[in-house]
């Protein structure tokens, strides 16, 4: 068993990767896994929320160093990485992208690819136990999985330089320090928190999600001027989607909006 997929509410779903999956997430087999499972939800209308969450000791550790060192021995390390990285990177834009809600419940490490599986969620909480490692500069590699633009985002960009060059590990109260984790909270109420935070988030109108999403992560890699334009063609298609009629009757009549029918 990769994972597991559960409906904790009628909007949210719990991905569980198993504690193989965790620890080994980007072995053949178990990332093709991941990734269908993850875009089957993404294209699910039902579901506009969804937590991923580890078993043991990891939340999801990066490649495995044990097939590096046979497809080095073997002279096919070129097409191993290149395989990875070419299913790794495309989800993660799939995440940034969709107007469903990522939410990481840390129930242990993040490391390599792994670490940006994590910081590519919009919302990350940790039980206390999670931790975050690069360990790319430990095998003679620079960054993947998004970690160069995503960890600056959050936390600064001398921070990051110092967490790669010095192959930090930061423990969670760190990350929350620093900027990477959202909160911390005792293990027995990790997923229940999750889910909360899950619902809560996923319950605006998916233009709002989606919109957001996007221009956020424009902002930092665009001028002014392109960034209001981004901003208006966005609002003006949000404004001819029934939500917004919604959002404004709700509001008139004082009372919560309803986006989910």
């Amino acid at each position: 068993m990769v994972l597991t997929v559960n409906h904790p509410s009628p909007h949210v779903a719990l991905v569980t990767f198993s504690e193989k999956t965790s620890r080994d997430t980007f072995s053949t087999g178990a990332i093709e896994n991941v990734i269908s499972t993850i875009d089957e939800l993404i294209e699910d209308h039902d579901t506009n929320a969804v937590v991923i969450t580890g078993t043991g000791k990891f939340f999801s550790a990066g490649g495995p160093v044990d097939k590096f060192d046979e497809a080095i021995d073997a002279g096919v390390i070129r097409e191993l990485v290149e395989t990875m990285t070419g299913h790794l990177h495309p989800l993660l834009l799939r995440m940034r992208r969709t107007p469903t809600v990522f939410v990481g419940a840390m129930n242990g490490a993040a490391a390599g690819g792994g670490l940006g599986l994590a910081l590519s969620t919009d919302y990350r909480i940790s039980n206390g136990k999670a931790k975050l490692a690069a360990a790319f500069f430990r095998l003679g590699l620079s960054p993947d999985g998004g970690t160069t633009w995503l960890l600056p985002r959050l936390v600064g960009l001398q921070k990051s330089k110092k967490f790669f060059f010095e192959n930090q590990v930061w423990s969670s109260e760190e990350a929350l320090e620093h900027g990477a984790l959202d909160e911390i909270v005792p293990e027995s109420e990790l997923i229940s928190r999750s889910i909360e935070v899950a619902e809560k988030w996923g319950s605006w109108s998916e233009n709002s999600r989606r919109g957001t999403k996007q221009l956020l992560d424009a902002s930092t890699t665009t001028f002014f001027e392109t960034q209001l334009e981004f901003e208006r063609q966005l609002m003006v298609a949000a404004a001819m989607e029934p939500d917004f009629k919604e959002g404004v009757r709700s509001f008139l009549e004082k009372r919560n909006p309803n986006f989910m029918e």
